[in-house]
């Protein structure tokens, strides 16, 4: 059939089926600690950081506030990987959410879940940041006007085209590529502390004085200043997505996540204390781009490094997006949950090609219909929807499943507070400023109901999607991983 249902005895694919001795196809585990730091640290590390700050700070007020919001970021963000990384010692398949909602919770809200990340979610995520690229890979080529529209989409658009080829062709060549713009990106951020450093040596401390003046209280902006620092953090479950392609994720999971969470939050405490040396709040908050400003005042007639900086770090981001989002959709399509061609993997590359050109196409769709402000609303509120739900799952889980084996154990408080937070942020922004955009999001999760019972439940299948599945399968030379290697 075109849509599969997993047993629910299945495990994971292995390498080997003990009972016939006969290899099975499945994905390369070919992701280390190092890969594994990269794809966390460089998938948050995008352009959050060079265009963020300025919005934290104008909606906290005050210098000092602002940093604490960016300091809180990372803590969530620390504390939400360590209550993934006790799920992912649980439950030791890839997917991310998906596969922990699906394991704990059932079909349904794993349906609605992966509904909702394949099809707006994961390839707004992706569009966002290649419209971002964009923007400063052609900035240079049009000085002292704006670039036009056309010319953005396009490149953003060969972005996607680019890393498609990377990540179809190989699974060791896209970790190598994050591991390069990782090291190009940290070094970026390291000439921008160093900078800021030798102000604060030179005295430069004006913005420091009386730091917390004029500091907003409001629950609602807080909760919107808390969403611009978190998209910056995006990223820090990344690793969770790719679990079955790790070398063993039991220790590789959370040693990964201990790594590069503190390292992202402390570059970025020190990325805004140097933002704030170079200049004072009121000219921060008149920047267009924080990052470029800061070129200009500190480094002169180098500036340019700072473009080409942050052309390389979104690029880097994008592709850390890119290898994550289309595993979401190769596994719920494992599943049942999506197309069956989506599950398979290609017979010589071993990767989800197919899963990678369906979330290629749905990110040019949305390069092609909207601009980087568009896509990038209300990311947050879905995002931490399907957070808080999946750490409740991980609290049931503790709570009436304590027998379960576990390699790592998070603190029950951590998951708690993990909880408060997410509530917090979905509830936040609707309770003091409701927008009709949010509700247009929950139809288009609820209407993944008229999906699910024809297609998942009843297996109400076209038959003529049979045969179009089977000539995409030769075409594209892929196979289910669950076939014969041999």
């Amino acid at each position: 059939s075109t849509m599969r249902k997993k047993k629910t005895t299945d495990s994971p694919p292995s390498s080997t089926d003990l009972s016939e001795g006969k290899e099975k196809l499945r994905l390369k585990q070919e992701v280390g600690l190092i890969s594994g730091v990269s794809l966390i640290a460089g998938t948050m590390i995008g352009s959050g950081i060079f265009m963020s700050p300025e919005w934290v700070l104008h909606h906290m007020g005050s210098p000092a506030s602002s940093l604490l919001i960016w300091a809180a970021c990372g803590l969530l963000a620390m504390f939400g990987a360590l209550s993934y990384a006790e799920l992912g010692t649980i439950i030791k398949e890839s997917g991310g959410e998906y596969i922990y909602i699906l394991r704990i919770f059932g079909s349904f809200p794993a349906f609605l879940f992966a509904y909702t990340s394949v099809i707006l979610v994961r390839p707004a995520g992706l569009a966002a940041v290649c419209l971002s690229f964009a923007e400063y890979a052609v900035a240079p080529f049009y000085p002292g006007c704006s670039s036009p529209q056309v010319v953005i989409k396009c490149t953003a658009a060969a972005c996607i085209l680019l890393l498609a080829i990377i990540n179809c062709l190989n699974v060791r060549l896209a970790t190598s590529v994050m591991n390069i713009f990782t090291a190009a990106k940290l070094l970026a951020l390291l000439v921008i502390v160093v900078g800021g450093l030798v102000l604060l040596a030179k005295g430069q401390t004006q913005s420091f004085q009386h730091a917390f003046q004029n500091t907003t209280a409001g629950i609602g902006a807080v909760g919107v200043a808390f969403y611009q620092g978190l998209w910056s953090y995006d990223g820090w479950n990344n690793l969770n997505y790719v679990t079955e392609e790790l070398k063993k994720p039991e220790e590789t999971l959370p040693r990964a996540m201990m790594i590069a969470i503190p390292l992202v939050t402390c570059l970025y405490l020190l990325v805004n204390m140097s933002y704030l040396a170079a200049m004072t709040p009121s000219e921060l908050l008149s920047s267009g781009a924080v990052a470029v400003t800061w070129g200009d005042k500190v480094l002169g007639s180098w500036a340019w490094l700072i473009s080409l900086s942050v052309a390389l770090s979104t690029f880097g981001s994008s592709n850390g997006t890119f290898f994550s989002g289309g595993r979401v959709c190769y596994i719920a399509a494992r599943e049942g949950h999506m197309p069956d061609i989506l599950s398979m993997a290609h017979v010589r590359c071993l990767t989800p090609s197919p899963a990678l050109m369906f979330t290629s196409a749905m990110s040019l769709i949305m390069i092609i219909s909207g601009s980087f402000i568009s896509i990038v609303n209300f990311f947050s509120f879905i995002a931490w929807l399907f957070y808080g739900m999946t750490i409740s799952g991980l609290l049931y889980l503790k709570i009436k499943k304590p027998e379960l084996p576990r390699s790592y154990k998070v603190p029950i408080i951590i998951p708690i507070i993990m909880l408060m937070a997410a509530v917090y942020l979905v509830l936040a922004p609707i309770i003091d400023q409701p927008q009709t955009e949010i509700l247009y999001i929950v139809l288009f999760i609820l209407s993944g109901i008229i999906l699910y019972f024809p297609l998942v439940r009843f297996k109400c299948h076209p038959h003529f999607l049979q045969r179009v599945t089977l000539h995409l399968q030769l075409f594209l030379e892929v196979a289910s991983t669950t076939t014969d290697a041999n």
